[in-house]
């Protein structure tokens, strides 16, 4: 199938597997790449060693395109970013920065910028500091998605950027990309459906849970982290959201993380102290929930974890390898297209089919 995204970035379906914390590393990215996709590699909880690391590994296992994905607000996030560059990884995604710098040095060495946007504005600085993609986060996606549905704001973008949009939040089936591709956009990022496969990192404790939550069994609220976010309902994830998390238990989780994660205590604090207060705040909130989400995605513990999920887990019923998924998900496209093109022949009195239908499958 082809669309400006599968040209642009050589790949051979409009799928992406977004760069989720934790779950997005080298085993799932290389796997998504291997069945025709693009896999966005996780590296904002990771050290610079670990990035490099996991980058390589990527590489050993695939020679197909792929990303890095991170927040650049986050402390540690420009040293990360910097190994990516230096290995020059095909396509950089990023959020929650500045673009211009990043995006002139991912040009000089031949490869694409994807900026992850959550409304118009963004969408529009990002294209002017030379972005080549931009990933549009619906309210309906895991974690920090925007405040208006992937229905509505899909299209709004489409309005003010001629950039390709992949299409985030709620597409978790072929019938799905279809609808984005209808919207405006050129693909699709379906993390909740790409989490719940045998390659992805997540515990099998949370992708049986995955499989038995409904669309209706998450929580968005801004008291997890102080950005809206979206988690799956459990007991655990009730009680956190419940009230504003309070700073002075932000700080010291935060400083468990980053122990955690070996990230050093002193560097991180020079990068906050940067930022200013209200930035500090949401950054160190942050960090603090970084060990609740590892818990849940990655040890499986919802007592004490939290897990990043969005709306379309009450689609999901099975864990498929990521080879079978993408095979399903393209059959469902073919399906759909057919079903759209046979209604809309109806509609006009069985009419000879129009010269250019929607379809444009290779």
């Amino acid at each position: 199938m082809k669309t400006r995204i599968t040209e642009m970035f050589n790949i051979q379906y409009p799928l992406v597997c977004p760069g989720m914390t934790y779950v997005a590393n080298a085993d799932l990215v290389a796997a998504t790449a291997n069945a025709g996709g693009l896999g966005i590699l996780a590296i904002g909880h990771l050290t610079p060693e670990q990035t490099l690391s996991e980058i390589r590994k990527v590489r050993s296992l695939t020679n197909k395109p792929f990303g890095i994905g991170c927040a650049l607000i986050m402390p540690g996030a420009r040293e990360n970013l910097e190994v990516a560059l230096n290995e020059k990884v095909p396509v950089i995604n990023f959020s929650l920065g500045s673009p211009a710098d990043v995006c002139k040095r991912v040009h000089d060495y031949g490869g694409k910028v994807i900026v992850t946007v959550v409304n118009a504005k963004h969408a529009l600085k990002a294209e002017q500091s030379g972005a080549d993609a931009l990933l549009v986060t619906g309210h309906e996606a895991a974690a920090h998605g925007g405040a208006v549905t992937s229905l509505v704001l899909v299209p709004a973008i489409r309005q003010v950027t001629k950039l390709p949009i992949i299409a985030a939040g709620g597409f978790g089936t072929g019938g799905g990309v279809v609808a984005a591709l209808a919207l405006g956009a050129d693909g699709v990022a379906m993390g909740t459906r790409w989490a719940a496969s045998k390659e992805s990192p997540v515990h099998a404790n949370t992708k049986e849970l995955i499989v038995k939550k409904e669309v209706e069994d998450t929580i968005y609220s801004k008291n997890f982290d102080s950005i809206p976010c979206r988690v799956m309902t459990t007991p655990n994830s009730k009680k956190i959201m419940s009230k504003p998390f309070n700073p002075v238990r932000a700080m010291w989780r935060a400083y468990l993380a980053a122990r955690e994660m070996d990230k050093p205590l002193l560097g991180i604090l020079k990068d906050v102290f940067k930022m200013g207060l209200e930035q500090t705040l949401t950054v160190t909130f942050y960090g603090a929930a970084v060990l609740q989400i590892k818990k849940a995605t990655i040890e499986g513990n919802h007592t004490q974890g939290v897990q990043l999920i969005g709306q379309v887990q009450g689609l999901v019923q099975d864990v498929p390898t990521v080879e079978e998924l993408t095979q399903r998900v393209m059959r469902e496209v073919e399906e759909a297209l057919e079903q759209v093109n046979q209604l809309a022949g109806n509609a006009v009195g069985s009419a000879p089919a129009a010269p250019e239908k929607i379809t444009r499958i290779a």
